[in-house]
């Protein structure tokens, strides 16, 4: 089970994460994820800095907004449901030799957000602010996923 394709690198460095998104704070989420991520592969390696690593990762968050993507029943200006979307760049440089495997490979993930209580007659109000904080996280797990998927997959 798993792919036959061979890596040309064996240890890989994980740059904390940059962000130009408009997501406060998301780089230790991000960062974290995708360091467990690529260990959970367990096809390369990870090492703590970029002299003792085959290659380094740089990822940097570009773009975070949100999108309606469904109203509330009794009041179509108030959004029920937000799709998230999360863009990212990556890049991949082998350290032994310079040469880049590829820069700035864009990567985009998202999710949805619910804001009510899920019931379409129900008077409840939902809380945006936490329903976005709380899936944030799970955007980095998607993220993360998508990013090992291209750092790991044979091009």
């Amino acid at each position: 089970m798993g792919t036959q394709g061979q890596l040309a690198f064996d240890t890989i460095y994980v740059a904390p994460v940059g962000n130009k998104a408009v997501l406060p704070q998301a780089q230790v989420i991000m960062s974290t994820q995708l360091r467990d991520a690529l260990a959970k592969d367990g096809r390369v390696t990870l090492v703590n800095s970029p002299q003792a690593a085959d290659v380094t990762l740089t990822v940097v968050l570009t773009d975070y907004h949100r999108d309606v993507a469904a109203v509330c029943e009794q009041d179509t200006g108030l959004a029920s449901k937000f799709t998230l979307t999360l863009n990212a760049v990556c890049t991949l440089r082998d350290n032994r030799n310079g040469r880049a495997y590829f820069v700035n490979r864009p990567v985009r993930v998202g999710r949805d957000v619910f804001t009510d209580s899920g019931q379409p007659s129900s008077p409840l109000s939902g809380d945006q602010l936490q329903a976005e904080y709380n899936t944030v996280p799970l955007l980095g797990e998607s993220l993360a996923s998508a990013v090992a998927h291209t750092v790991l997959d044979v091009w």
